[in-house]
């Protein structure tokens, strides 16, 4: 992906040196003709900006209003005997959630925080078909899974999971410099009490709790230094990691080469 996007780079580069001499040549030959062309591509350019901003709006529609298919609640419940089906659904909006995280991020690397989002996630996979239509209405693309990670696992894990905890704060209007709750998809797995879960506290040391095997601070993330601010990278991370495919109408999120998407397993 990181290749396509260089090759995009240098046709736009070579398209602009193409295009300035002929707009130079006409802006001295024809005046008139110049400045019809200019216009045509202002307006050209307006609607193309239009069109990019309401697909994006309407696949956040269609990741919040899209109906599970039937019976796969019900699985979830079977591998975790202890939910109840409002509990399942809980963790429906959570999945969503992360969702809503890859979409806004510009299709990058966001890694999955939660165990039982996670296990959620790869059953709805498994309805081959229906998965594929949703990628394809919600992003333009197929969303490869990615299973859950730990923090301070790799780097690159780290980078993606803060990318992850930024969009989960912006949905639920949360300052994720300085939350004062954990998003839904980072508290899930605790509330639930899901075996084996991953517990995320907003201080650790603070809280006098000391992080274990499946406990984290996400101080981490609002302390890294690395962010996004109204949806577009001001710090910049370190992985580039994108998820292949898809069309060129995935978004106009001013992240460039910095925010979040999904890896493949």
């Amino acid at each position: 992906m990181k290749v396509l996007n260089e090759i995009a780079g240098c046709l736009f580069l070579l398209l602009c040196i193409s295009v300035i001499p002929a707009l130079t040549y006409l802006f001295i030959i024809q005046p008139s003709t110049f400045f019809v062309v200019v216009f045509a591509l202002i307006v050209f350019g307006v609607i193309f900006k239009q069109y990019r901003k309401n697909l994006k709006k309407k696949r956040e529609v269609h990741i919040r209003l899209f109906t599970l298919p039937a019976g796969l609640l019900l699985k979830l419940i079977k591998k975790h005997p202890n939910l109840a089906l409002a509990d399942a659904q809980l963790v429906d909006k959570a999945m969503r959630q992360f969702f809503l995280a890859y979409h806004f991020s510009n299709y990058r690397f966001v890694a999955m925080p939660s165990e039982v989002v996670d296990d959620l996630w790869h059953e709805f996979i498994l309805y081959t078909r229906t998965y594929e239509l949703f990628c394809k209405q919600a992003f333009g693309r197929f969303f490869h899974h990615s299973p859950a990670v730990m923090l301070n696992q790799t780097m690159q894990s780290d980078e993606s999971l803060r990318r992850t905890w930024w969009f989960a704060c912006q949905d639920e209007v949360i300052d994720p410099k300085k939350p004062y709750k954990l998003p839904l998809l980072f508290a899930i797995d605790a509330t639930l009490n899901i075996n084996n879960g991953r517990v995320y506290s907003l201080d650790c040391h603070q809280d006098g709790q000391v992080a274990g095997t499946h406990t984290y601070c996400v101080g981490d993330f609002s302390n890294s230094g690395n962010g996004c601010g109204g949806g577009s990278c001001s710090g910049g991370f370190s992985d580039s990691t994108a998820d292949g495919g898809g069309d060129s109408g995935g978004g106009d999120s001013g992240c460039g080469g910095g925010c979040g998407g999904g890896g493949g397993d």
